[in-house]
């Protein structure tokens, strides 16, 4: 068993800061507040996640771990419960989704595993009715991480293409969709069949084992890099970007591509 000297530590400062005479600030805060610190940490961390900074990478987990703590002391104060009642829940549900490892069940493969826990906490949320597979996807997730889900959940209910070709098709058909509203010039349709288009690259990112937030943020950089070389070798001339032609802007663009692969 690992040393838990850090958790009881962190808790009392926690209580500490809470408490009388602690911070005015911890003191005033309300769930509700803590909303956006939480969605703030947690992309804090992602980014983390990406890099090889290990004691930031360390930094940025606590900063979140700190939401949870600062979450339970605020139930805690109202007699709802308290971190170690939120440790044990997560410990017996693991054990619980996890009979192939605590029990007799068998299943050897990451997919078995996946349908397993799908199965067995759609036992453990039913209440004698029906509900959607898509039921349990929080609506505030990412677009594209929600997308995601989505296709997922509805894949494991049997409800998917084949092979790949199928939404690959699917995005020549959007794309065509696309170009016939906006040669109509209607705003409302083209906003929706931008979205169908979306829809369906995240479709065949599934397909390719790509995650599709990965594959756009890693876009994002490549093209914040390049562009700040534009931005930099314009300067270097004495010129000013928006008054340059566009054949030198690409002529630089594409020597900030060549030097990506040297």
């Amino acid at each position: 068993m690992s040393n838990t000297a850090g958790i009881a530590r962190l808790l009392d400062v926690m209580r500490t800061l809470r408490a009388p005479g602690g911070c005015a600030w911890d003191r005033e805060q309300k769930l509700a507040d803590l909303k956006m610190c939480l969605l703030e940490e947690t992309y804090e961390l992602l980014e983390a996640m990406t890099g090889d900074d290990l004691p930031h990478h360390q930094e940025e987990l606590g900063d979140v771990l700190l939401q949870v703590v600062f979450q339970c002391q605020i139930r805690e104060e109202e007699g709802a419960f308290d971190f170690d009642q939120v440790a044990g829940r997560l410990a017996d549900k693991l054990i619980r989704r996890h009979p192939h490892v605590f029990g007799d069940a068998d299943a050897t493969t990451p997919d078995a595993v996946l349908k397993q826990w799908e199965s067995l906490k759609k036992k453990e949320k039913g209440d004698g009715t029906e509900r959607s597979a898509l039921a349990g996807i929080p609506k505030h997730l990412p677009a594209l991480l929600r997308a995601q889900r989505i296709q997922g959940k509805a894949s494991n209910s049997g409800f998917d293409w084949p092979d790949r070709s199928g939404p690959e098709s699917k995005i020549r058909e959007e794309l065509d969709e696309l170009a016939a509203a906006i040669e109509q010039g209607d705003k409302a349709e083209i906003t929706h069949e931008v979205g169908d288009l979306f829809f369906s690259i995240v479709n065949v990112c599934r397909f390719l084992g790509v995650d599709a937030e990965d594959a756009l943020q890693a876009a994002n950089a490549r093209f914040s890099n390049r562009f700040t070389f534009v931005e930099e070798a314009i300067r270097r001339e004495g010129k000013v970007m928006r008054e340059c032609p566009l054949d030198e802007l690409d002529r630089h663009w594409d020597e900030a591509k060549a030097r990506e692969k040297q």
